[in-house]
């Protein structure tokens, strides 16, 4: 049925209708997590904390104790322990959040998402420098040793923590909320310009954190391998870089699935791929359970060096018996027997 409406001294006229809702033009409804799931995403925040915290600083006094001059990648994988204790340090807010609500207030809100995002970017760079560095020291051995790579590491290290630094500054712009039942802490920026900023930081994001790195990363150790296998004494050369590559394989194996979800979020946000709402639900939910499982990786690293790392289990060793705690002859005798290899083509804890 169809009315017309004449405004004279507006010189209007309005066409009345039946109007229809489209579905497919409606907003989908915002995925909440069911009251199970958040329990069960918070002891898993609680349990990743529990691990991380020991684990990490273990890792930081075998490494940092240690009275000879740090080669290049073990002082990475120092400053990597940082990072990843950085980000444990955040995740009981997380883990209450997820229950609760954010009940830390705004300051808090910005602070936590600052250290979280300092910690993901410089993570990534340090595991970018430690495969730069062992393709130098491995491929380019010549020029490795001409070079003062000790003093460059020190500067690397600070340029890494000044980038990480200032890619975490859009964290100013989280604070809490008011969500569909609870308080939130999370992106807040100016509705005019909303959709430009997430399209920025989230640019930012894969390229700088994920997509460049890996890129450079790929091709120092698929060189740096390649040549070991040409080289008398490869094999014992591949035992010390270990450590290094399941590193890098744990931070893929955490974190890509999570940019994989970010990146169908950016793309279903910018209209470049037309999307229904239980596709937009899916990613929802995969971005949920992505991220739990990249948090995990700040627990990882510890564990790979006490299993992978052999030099690093000699030098905790040492630690335990200056400590006088007891050990077992048999692990020592053991740890003695293997020949360790020249500090120029490892690094003490690889």
């Amino acid at each position: 049925m169809n009315r017309h409406i004449h405004f004279p001294f507006l010189n209007l006229t309005f066409n009345e209708s039946t109007f229809i809702l489209d579905p497919e033009t409606q907003p989908c409804n915002t995925y909440s997590i069911p009251d199970a799931v958040a329990v069960g995403v918070s002891i898993f925040y609680v349990l990743i904390f529990l691990l991380a915290i020991p684990g990490n600083l273990v890792v930081g006094l075998v490494i940092g104790l240690n009275k000879q001059p740090l080669p290049p990648s073990d002082l990475y994988l120092l400053h990597l322990a940082v990072a990843d204790l950085l980000l444990a340090v955040t995740l009981p807010f997380w883990a209450t959040s997820v229950t609760k609500g954010w009940v830390f207030g705004d300051a808090m809100c910005k602070l936590v998402t600052v250290l979280q995002e300092l910690s993901f970017y410089s993570s990534i760079l340090f595991l970018t420098c430690i495969s730069v560095d062992r393709y130098m020291v491995i491929v380019r051995a010549m020029e490795a040793r001409k070079s003062n790579r000790q003093r460059a590491s020190r500067g690397v290290c600070a340029a890494v923590w000044t980038i990480g630094a200032l890619l975490s500054l859009p964290g100013f712009f989280n604070s809490t909320f008011q969500s569909s039942k609870q308080m939130a802490c999370g992106e807040q920026y100016d509705p005019g310009s909303a959709d430009v900023w997430r399209q920025v930081t989230r640019v930012l994001r894969h390229m700088l954190g994920f997509l460049i790195p890996l890129a450079i990363m790929l091709p120092c150790y698929g060189v740096t391998i390649r040549r070991l296998l040409h080289v008398r004494g490869g094999f014992q050369r591949q035992r010390a870089m270990r450590v290094i590559v399941f590193v890098v394989v744990a931070f893929l194996l955490c974190w890509a699935p999570y940019h994989v979800a970010v990146m169908a979020d950016t793309f279903f946000r910018a209209k470049i791929v037309p999307y229904k709402c239980p596709a937009r639900m899916a990613v929802d939910q995969a971005m949920l359970g992505t991220q739990s499982l990249g948090l995990l990786h700040s627990c990882v690293n510890p564990v790979l060096y006490a299993f992978v790392g052999e030099k690093f289990r000699r030098r905790l060793q040492q630690l335990v018996r200056k400590a006088g705690i007891p050990e077992r002859k048999s692990s020592v005798s053991r740890m003695s027997s293997r020949s360790s290899l020249s500090s120029d083509l490892t690094s003490t804890f690889m």
